[in-house]
């Protein structure tokens, strides 16, 4: 059966929020997945795949597109390895509807320029 359910505010009862902060404040697609190796996807809600490009260098695509390419993308790394190594934000390539390119980095000691690297925690959310 299809239909429509309109309401103006969600309760569980003790706590309750407007329908809009659900509908404009959730993220609309999310991922945790390990960059290194055979790229793998950990969790996620409405990504379907990882593209590996390259070195450093992920595609994450959408199970159902956006309604546009004007999005906020939030993306997060890190390293298992131990070190005092930094990981410098993402840089963000293509964003289209239905995917979203970026190239993770890294950095040893602050010093050197960054460089395209595997990283094996990647976390990308997207909000709308």
């Amino acid at each position: 059966m299809a239909g429509t359910l309109t309401i103006s505010t969600l309760s569980d009862g003790t706590n309750s929020t407007s329908s809009t902060n659900c509908i404009q404040g959730s993220a609309k697609a999310w991922v945790n997945f390990n960059g290194t190796g055979t790229v793998a996807i950990r969790a996620s809600y409405n990504v379907s795949s990882i593209t590996d490009n390259g070195t450093g260098d992920y595609t994450v695509n959408f199970t159902n597109a956006m309604s546009d390419a004007n999005y906020c993308v939030i993306r997060s790394t890190s390293s298992n390895s131990g070190t005092a190594d930094f990981f410098p934000p993402a840089d963000l390539g293509t964003i289209t509807t239905t995917s979203v390119r970026f190239v993770t980095g890294y950095i040893t000691n602050f010093t050197a320029d960054g460089a395209a690297y595997d990283l094996n925690n990647i976390h990308v959310a997207i909000f709308r």
